[in-house]
């Protein structure tokens, strides 16, 4: 029960601390995007724009800079090639108030075997819509919605200690738009468009100790294929990368370049970047930001992210020159369920364990026994390189061992 309290009492002086001065930074938020960005007038025409608008979660709440972190369920959205490094089995339920009364809602499983992930996804708009006559007496009322269903599969290749591997994934994704004919005839579609994406993880400039990679690369296109009632798809190559300077932060960059095969080159949008950051304070919360900027409508996110036992909430506010201040346009809620991670750290702890032993027993020299243990690691993980370096090491000593015996034999 403190703990919960703690959490609300940090959730509520986070909150209050980047609402204090709100009105007066959104005023000058506004003139800062007006007067500084330049519009693109090749913006916003491209359909479903259900495809730009993100679900929530890190993907949002890190400024949509996720290309190369890609570490919780949200990686669907950014990079297909998450699902095969993701920790655990994740099941992600999502809420997107975006603008106006239009809403937005989101779900995600995803789950990997050893190097192979798959995930399953889709997610849901809906704008009302009401008609009326010149005398202002309604006529109809209907909902504009837009359907996103994704699947996923990525495997990571040539994974080992020392080598994180490389990732590639695929999502094959199918979308519908629904335009009721009182708003206009013949203009629901439906179509499939693919989305094809890498990841890898290295060290670089690293200056603690820890297993896991504090660098990493990523690269995705998105939405591609063939345009619906003549509209293009919004299709974007996105190249990230993510750093972790300490280990509770990381902080990611994105490069994104909209094309498309069948418009001219001049009726593209422009090129756009996004940045993000993710900060660690305790073992169960994390505050997050970014700042993502696309032609005249640069966007500033802020969230937080509590985890209690199984279940973890993260929650994001997205500021930009659409937002009402007097409502909870762009305010986002993601609810994922950790559903374990397949005993893959039971199995990593075991490893770990054999290999410990073998060491200890190497340093005594019982040659013999370190062997059994190494060869034990080994037959749980094949890919743990100390454990077959030292497992040689050994097989020599034992050799070298011998041969000095049986010279000292031939002496006497």
């Amino acid at each position: 029960m403190k703990r919960i309290l703690f959490i609300i009492i940090l959730v509520f002086l986070f909150i209050n601390a980047g609402a204090a001065d709100l009105a007066d930074f959104y005023s000058g938020f506004s003139s800062l995007g007006s007067d500084t960005f330049i519009s693109d007038k090749n913006t916003g025409l491209t359909i479903f724009p259900t495809l730009l608008i993100p679900s929530g979660g890190l993907y949002e709440g890190m400024g949509t800079a996720f290309t190369a972190v890609a570490s919780d369920a949200s990686f669907l959205e950014a990079n297909p090639a998450g699902s095969s490094t993701l920790q655990y089995t994740e099941v992600a339920l999502n809420h997107n108030n975006w603008i106006a009364d239009s809403n937005m809602e989101g779900v995600v499983y995803t789950t990997r075997f050893n190097n192979l992930g798959i995930g399953i996804g889709g997610k849901f708009l809906y704008v009302p819509f009401i008609g009326y006559n010149r005398w202002g007496e309604e006529l109809s009322s209907s909902y504009y919605s837009e359907t996103v269903a994704t699947v996923n599969v990525s495997y990571n290749f040539f994974s080992s200690y020392y080598f994180s591997g490389l990732s590639l994934g695929a999502n094959l994704k199918a979308a519908y738009r629904n335009v009721p004919a009182v708003i206009r005839e013949n203009q629901s579609i439906l179509t499939l468009m693919t989305d094809i994406g890498f990841l890898t993880r290295f060290n670089l400039a690293k200056f603690y100790a820890s297993r896991d990679r504090n660098f990493s690369f990523g690269g995705v296109v998105k939405n591609i294929g063939i345009n619906a009632l003549g509209e293009p798809l919004p299709s974007v190559a996105t190249a990230g990368i993510a750093y972790s300077p300490i280990r509770p932060l990381i902080i990611s960059l994105d490069f994104n370049y909209p094309f498309s095969f069948t418009t001219p080159s001049d009726q593209w949008e422009k090129w756009n970047i996004a940045s993000g950051m993710n900060l660690v304070l305790t073992d169960f919360f994390s505050i997050h930001s970014g700042f993502s900027y696309r032609g005249s409508n640069p966007r500033f996110t802020i969230g937080s992210e509590v985890t209690l036992q199984k279940i973890s909430i993260t929650a994001n506010y997205t500021l930009d020159m659409t937002t009402q201040l007097t409502s909870m346009d762009k305010f986002t809620v993601q609810m994922s369920l950790n559903m374990g991670d397949k005993g893959r750290y039971g199995k990593a702890k075991k490893v770990d364990d054999y290999y410990i032993a073998g060491l200890k027993e190497y340093a005594n020299g019982n040659y013999s026994r370190a062997i059994k243990f190494w060869e034990a690691a080994l037959e749980i993980d094949p890919t743990f390189q100390p454990a077959a370096e030292n497992l040689t090491v050994a097989k020599n000593a034992i050799d070298l061992q011998k041969k000095m015996e049986a010279i000292n034999q031939v002496e006497k």
